[in-house]
């Protein structure tokens, strides 16, 4: 059997950033060749970062990206890797008019394979996912091809992403095709126990494809998105070959022996007959490399816990959104709760505590314990904290006003979110907002108070799971010889804004427990009331619960973006409309 040494690059990509992008191509190429590897493969859009969303329907980024292409082909064979095939994914454009009626120059998400200083090979996704965070039936037409590149002996079939993940296309085509290794670009974005569901896929469509399946993913964050990596290598068996770790930039070698590529190229049509995927053969090296011994037989990274998992994610994302965007500082309101030390320890693990600065804003309701955990925090991580009492700024306020009730409260909460901004354009820092996914559902919130900011950590955690994630955090830190970051009180006391004397969440809220499996059933699941409360819900408690849930939609709209580590985040995955009338009846 030929030998093949691959190499699977799992890397950030900036959106926008071609020619960072295209360094880090060349870098990361430049790596991989100088371990000898025969075969290249980068991230699906990797050269214009993923998702670009509405720049796709711009012409002018488009072409910016096919020239980009071009000149990276170039610089390879320039910097003397021009032997070396790559495969890298980038933004394209159709040149005919497409048979689903659509006019030439139409977008493409689409990947190449570069070699010798020319682009030897193109195609474009097959399958296209529009639903959840992808648009792309918005942007893109699909490739109708099946593209094969025959290297050292070996042919090797390309697919991207959703190609993998739908029935038909480009698997069964490769099979058809007479392939020995299928490799697919991959920009998923991470969600829990995605990589358990990924692991299953690949081992099915490797089984399905018969030959040994390489699935090479991006890592980083993009905006809301956070890409966990997991690059796998399966037999045609669908036994794990070799797995690259989760949330870290990474070039995942392994020494493959496959079969031998039919002496006659594999042409005509290689998909089922009503999606007519026209192969595209092209050879690089129709000879096999010397017998060499074998260096990379593959390592398998160990699988990351449910709460690592989660932390990891948002600190990922945290970290990425801050550097990409230009910051080196972060701002946070810390009440002594636990919801804003969570945000303050992902901070400081992101950033390092010495780019996390910490304001107490505390009011005549504050508890002098919260302002003790507060300061114990800072005290155990590091960042910089200050206090700026409210008091004579509400005074003011009621004074004028004479507010009572919900809007005295909301005051309070208002003033800290001035606060907060004004410290942030007289000092740069970028200012995160502290709220948790039950809180956002339900309302729970006050509108340019502690909604404001230009980041929500933990927007797509549960309140329970905030709850998991601190002790957990406190648990590494203790196994490591280290202070627990969050202190125990604000981990053990009962959950309270602290907007009225003794005030506690339980007093518009159900216990956490409950409200979170309810919503976790309405907004991750779109369950109806009938259905919820056949669960074994009260129909009141239910009927009440998704009232604050619709009524709460106007809120969310004006929440900042935060990094979606569920299957079903505030934002794009969740798009319902403000005025609506229809209400959930058990």
């Amino acid at each position: 059997m030929p030998q093949l040494r691959l190499a699977l690059n799992q890397i950030d990509a900036t959106v926008g950033d071609l020619a960072g992008n295209a360094d880090a191509v060349v870098r990361r190429t430049r790596h991989a060749a100088d371990r000898g590897a025969h075969f290249v493969a980068f991230p699906e859009m990797v050269l214009t970062g993923y998702p670009v969303e509405d720049l796709a329907l711009r012409s002018s980024f488009v072409e910016a990206s096919r020239a980009a292409l071009r000149a990276l082909a170039g610089r390879l064979a320039d910097e003397g890797l021009g032997g070396t095939p790559v495969l890298v994914g980038y933004l394209d454009r159709s040149e005919e008019r497409h048979r689903y009626g659509l006019p030439a120059g139409s977008p493409e998400d689409a990947a190449a394979v570069l070699h010798g200083g020319e682009v030897v090979l193109t195609f474009a996704k097959h399958h296209l996912p529009n639903y959840g965070v992808f648009d792309e039936f918005r942007y893109f037409v699909p490739g109708d091809t099946m593209p094969v590149v025959r290297v050292a002996g070996v042919d090797i079939a390309l697919a991207i992403c959703e190609d993998l993940w739908q029935d038909g296309g480009r698997v069964p085509a490769a099979r058809r095709a007479g392939a020995g290794l299928l490799v697919t670009v991959n920009a998923s974005p991470y969600e829990l126990n995605k990589d358990d569901t990924r692991l299953e896929l690949v081992r099915k469509r490797a089984q399905e494809a018969g030959c040994t399946t390489a699935y090479v993913a991006m890592t980083g964050g993009q905006d809301e998105l956070v890409y966990d990596g997991d690059s796998i290598v399966v037999d045609e068996r669908g036994e794990v070959v070799a797995r690259a770790a989760q949330f870290t930039e990474e070039c995942l070698l392994v020494d493959l022996d496959l079969p031998a590529a039919a002496a006659e190229p594999p042409s005509g049509t290689a998909g089922l007959a009503d999606e007519g995927l026209r192969v595209e053969h092209v050879t690089l090296s129709a000879e096999p490399v010397a017998p060499y011994p074998r260096r990379y037989a593959g390592t398998v990274a160990e699988r990351l816990s449910d709460e690592e998992e989660m932390y990891t994610a948002l600190v990922t994302g945290l970290r990425a959104y801050v550097g990409k965007n230009g910051f080196d500082s972060v701002l946070v309101g810390l009440s002594g709760g636990i919801d804003s030390s969570l945000v303050a320890a992902v901070a400081c693990d992101a950033l390092g505590a010495a780019h996390v600065y910490g304001i107490s804003m505390p009011s005549r309701y504050s508890s002098q314990h919260s302002r003790d955990d507060a300061a114990e925090l800072a005290r155990r991580t590091g960042l910089h904290l200050r206090s700026v009492p409210i008091g004579p700024m509400f005074d003011a306020y009621m004074a004028s006003l004479g507010l009572t009730g919900l809007a005295e409260e909301n005051l309070q909460s208002r003033l800290r979110g001035t606060l907060l901004m004004a410290v942030s354009n007289q000092d740069g820092p970028l200012v995160l907002a502290p709220g948790n996914k039950s809180e956002l559902a339900v309302g729970y919130s006050t509108l340019y108070g502690d909604s404001v900011g230009a980041y929500g950590p933990i927007k797509d955690v549960y309140k329970s799971a905030v709850f998991r994630l601190a002790k957990w955090r406190n648990a590494v830190a203790a196994e490591r010889g280290e202070i627990p970051p969050i202190p125990e009180n604000s981990v053990t006391k009962p959950p309270s804004a602290e907007l009225r004397p003794d005030q506690l969440d339980t007093d518009s809220l159900p216990d956490y427990a409950v409200l979170d499996a309810i919503l976790e059933l309405y907004v991750d699941r779109d369950r109806g009331s009938a259905e919820i409360v056949a669960q074994g819900y009260e129909p009141e408690l239910v009927e009440r619960v998704l009232r604050m849930v619709d009524t709460a939609e106007y809120k969310r709209r004006q929440y900042p973006p935060g990094t979606k580590i569920s299957p079903k985040g505030f934002g794009k995955d969740r798009r319902l409309p403000i005025t609506n009338r229809w209400r959930e009846r058990a």
